[in-house]
């Protein structure tokens, strides 16, 4: 028997959860209605792997209510990341073909047109095909909605491999429909795999369809038609394959439910504290007399069984997002929630959001995110309506404040100060930190002494426009000064940035090389708490104290929604308990021991131990975050990532005749850089040549254009890019471009670049005095320039070209490097990319 388990990979889970529809009956092509019970699906199921010790942090990622091209695209980097376990689940609308031989999974645009048509719907075939092509070990398909049984009919079409690799689980037997749910809680099927999977200890794939499947037909679950719902497996022999898919700790035993006369002297206990002494005379002198018995049963009354708990929804920032679960674990089964019964008080929903969406959401979008519109619906995009928001900061509160201009739905009372803090910190791979000061500097000196310590060192940092501590970080960044597309140039950037710092220090270890040179801004109390990763064991890495970056203040928020009073009261004690227990010296030790801070005084760890992974044992705090630059700040990242600038300059002087046709010559390699730019990037092509007079022709004019017509003048040969029968003047060549693009980018932050591409035999022209003007020329534009010579030798030290790469913080290459993939890296850094 294969019992696949997964732990110690690289693995992802994708759940889909399709609950809101743009098109729903009785519009003639709508589907058959909204699928409320669907956002509670996604929530249960989340929780319950990230729970269940096979999914490491980050590993998990739900997409609610996507489009088609949302669901494939993060289909197709699921199958691209996942190298152990790939699980996917999805639930929502699904319609069979007129053949019933095809399933379609029917995103949020679905319509039902007269006859085939079903736009807005994605083939199950095209899902399995995706899955096949995957590169993970093995794949776990769970469906749960109407006529997922016909999935087994396609399921047995794949080849022999691919059915021993592809596993599938279904809600219901073939063409048959189920019901919507209930608005409030999950829906059955959803519901038992959850109670499997958060049984405790190992849950491979065959106990969990066993389970659920005999769980289900004793609740006598019903389909349509008053049919029973039977669950379906697809899948080879289960002695043949097995997978597992949870191996959390054991739950802790139940309670035991207490007696009669348990629940009547607690309740007594109670009565006679309200009664005072007198009170407590009178009732023993009914016991004496004997009266007591039934005196004693109607003063206490009996409670029976638990009644089901009320649910808080709290919703906090992507990287706050494992210590909350861990604190609201931790509060759950508490004294502070217990009830004298033995029952649950309330329970807590955990769920997190980009923390500039959430502020967006309630501060201009509080009315559609309770009545949903089709372009604005924070339901879909971000979760619920929460009872309470934990963002990383106060400051993210004020922006609300500032927004709420107009009628308001959601209003905020936000706690007075922080009950917890980290600093953000430069954390630096022990190999490379040996000359980065560890405190007391800023955060760009520390930047730069660290790439004076190791030329190949890197800086990453998660996506600002997502992740709050990445934003803090980019704050101090950017500085006081004006310089934001220099600052940028200190971060590694290779496609878009890790959505938080969870995800980001769980996927360096993907690239030992990475791993190894890269230090990450994040916030300190991850080094501490660690993220869960599974993959492999992270390089070691003690963290550097900037002084001028924020740190992260997370803070309670209560938030009311307008219409929202009908158990106001009760959400207002459930909310107002847990923030007691929250702030209290319980949640105070849960929070110290995921690494956090005090929010006053010496900022020594809350869980009173010494500092360890290369953390200090107390810091001084900066200055905390402000609404005002917190908002400048993400407009000013948006700005340096908008559009780029890119001018190239293509040495066409005589020597270049041997460096010219094919691919590897000079115009070749310049078309293949042109897939770092997008439509909205502006760039041109100067043919350097001359010494006198004009030192260039320009083969394209400078700005946006089609890929054809620049690859077009490019094209090596007579009428395009060729070879001239003159000499080089580089010096004059540069001085001209650095104004030029000096000119371009004086009203905005946009980024830019500079690319000259030369054999160097011209370099004779660029020494001693004019040397040093364009290095003095370069440090004053801000433009970076990247300096590519065809020869070896071009990048040695002291040479030009490495001179003035460095003067102008771009980057030399020459023939000793891997010269076309660097320098499209170059370019991608500056353009959008093609679309």
């Amino acid at each position: 028997m294969v019992r696949f388990d997964p732990r110690g990979r690289v693995n992802r889970a994708l759940l889909v959860g399709v609950s809101e529809y743009d098109h729903t009956a009785p519009h003639p092509q709508g589907v058959n209605g909204q699928l409320p019970a669907v956002r509670h699906n996604r929530m249960l199921l989340d929780d319950a792997l990230n729970r269940g010790g096979v999914f490491g942090a980050g590993e998990v990622k739900t997409l609610p209510s996507p489009t088609p091209d949302d669901f494939t695209g993060a289909l197709r980097r699921a199958c691209d990341e996942a190298r152990g376990l790939l699980l996917l689940y999805f639930a929502g609308h699904a319609v069979t073909s007129t053949a019933g031989d095809e399933l379609h999974l029917q995103m949020r645009t679905a319509r039902v047109l007269t006859g085939n048509g079903l736009p807005g719907s994605v083939t199950f075939s095209l899902v399995l095909g995706e899955l096949a092509e995957s590169n993970a070990e093995q794949v776990v398909v769970i469906l749960d909605c109407c006529y997922a049984g016909n999935a087994a009919g396609i399921w047995h079409r794949l080849d022999d491999a691919d059915r021993n690799r592809v596993l599938l689980l279904m809600s219901v037997q073939p063409n048959r429909c189920i019901l919507g749910g209930d608005a409030d809680i999950a829906t059955p099927f959803t519901r038992e795999v959850v109670h499997v999977l958060d049984g405790g200890g190992e849950v491979w794939l065959s106990e969990l369809y066993a389970t659920v499947k005999q769980r289900m037909a004793e609740a006598k679950y019903k389909a349509e038609d008053n049919d029973s719902q039977r669950p379906q497996a697809a899948a080879p022999p289960w002695d043949s394959d097995d997978v597992l898919l949870a191996a959390g700790p054991a739950p802790p035993p139940p309670l035991p439910k207490p007696s009669w006369l348990q629940r009547t002297l607690a309740r007594a206990g109670k009565a006679f504290g309200r009664l005072g002494r007198t009170g407590l005379v009178a009732v023993l002198a009914l016991i004496a007399t004997g009266a007591g018995g039934y005196g004693f049963l109607v003063l206490a009354g009996d409670s029976g069984d638990c009644a089901p708990a009320l649910e808080l929804r709290l919703l906090t920032d992507p990287d706050l997002e494992p210590a909350m679960k861990a604190a609201v674990d931790a509060y759950v089964a508490s004294d502070a929630n217990t009830t004298d019964d033995g029952c649950r008080r309330s329970g807590v929903t955990v769920y997190s959001s980009g923390a500039a969406h959430v502020v967006t959401a309630l501060g201009e979008h509080s009315d559609p995110w309770q009545q949903p519109r089709e372009d604005v619906n924070p339901q879909r995009d971000i979760g619920p309506q929460p009872d309470v928001w934990i963002p990383a900061t106060r400051a993210d509160a004020d922006r609300v404040t500032e927004a709420q201009v107009e009628r308001v739905f959601a209003r905020l009372e936000p706690d007075a100060g922080p009950f917890a803090y980290s600093p953000v910190v430069l954390a630096v791979p022990k190999g490379l930190g040996a000359e980065v000061p560890p405190t007391r500097r800023s955060l760009s000196e520390l930047v730069r002494a660290l790439k004076r310590s190791d030329g190949k060192a890197e800086v990453r940092r998660a996506d600002p426009e997502f992740s709050e501590s990445a934003l803090l970080a980019t704050v101090g960044l950017y500085g006081d000064g004006a310089d934001v597309r220099g600052a940028e140039q200190l971060i590694a950037r290779a496609g878009r940035p890790e959505s938080s710092a969870v995800r980001l220090l769980c996927t360096l270890p993907e690239d030992d090389a990475a791993d190894d040179r890269s230090a990450v801004l994040v916030p300190e109390f991850l080094l501490r708490s660690g993220v869960g990763c599974h993959s492999v064991t992270r390089a070691e890495r003690t963290a550097a104290y900037p002084d001028d970056v924020p740190g992260l203040e997370p803070t309670f928020v209560r938030v009311r929604w307008e219409g929202g009073d009908r158990d106001a009261q009760a959400r207002d004690d459930a909310a107002e308990r847990f923030r007691r227990w929250l702030t209290s010296e319980d949640g105070r030790e849960v929070l110290g021991e995921q690494g956090f801070r005090s929010a006053t005084g010496e900022r020594g760890l809350l869980a009173g131990k010494a500092a360890d992974h290369g953390l200090t044992d107390s810091v001084p705090p900066a200055d905390s975050a402000e609404a005002t630059r917190l908002d400048r700040t993400l407009e000013r990242y948006g700005n340096a990532h908008g559009p780029g600038r890119v001018l190239f300059l293509l040495d066409s002087s005589g020597s270049m005749a041997g460096l010219w046709d094919g691919p590897s010559g000079g115009p070749g390699i310049l078309k293949q850089t042109l897939t770092g730019l997008g439509r909205g990037d502006e760039y041109g092509v100067w043919a350097v040549h001359g010494v006198r007079g004009p030192t260039h022709t320009e083969l394209l004019d400078f700005g946006t254009h089609s890929r054809p017509k620049a690859e077009k003048a490019l094209e090596a040969g007579k009428g395009g890019a060729e070879v001239r029968d003159a000499e080089a003047d580089p010096h004059a060549a540069l001085l001209d471009a650095l104004a030029f693009m000096r000119e371009r980018g004086a009203g905005d932050e946009r980024p830019q670049l500079i690319v000259y591409l030369t054999d160097g035999e011209d370099d004779n022209r660029l020494t001693g005095d004019r040397l040093r003007e364009v290095e003095d020329r370069a440090r004053e534009s801000g433009v970076p320039v990247a300096m590519v010579t065809l020869k070896s030798g071009g990048c040695d030290r002291d040479r030009p070209g490495t001179r003035v790469a460095e003067a102008a913080q771009g980057r030399c290459l020459d023939a000793g490097d891997d010269l076309v993939p660097a320098l499209r890296d170059e370019v991608a850094r500056t353009g959008t990319g093609e679309e």
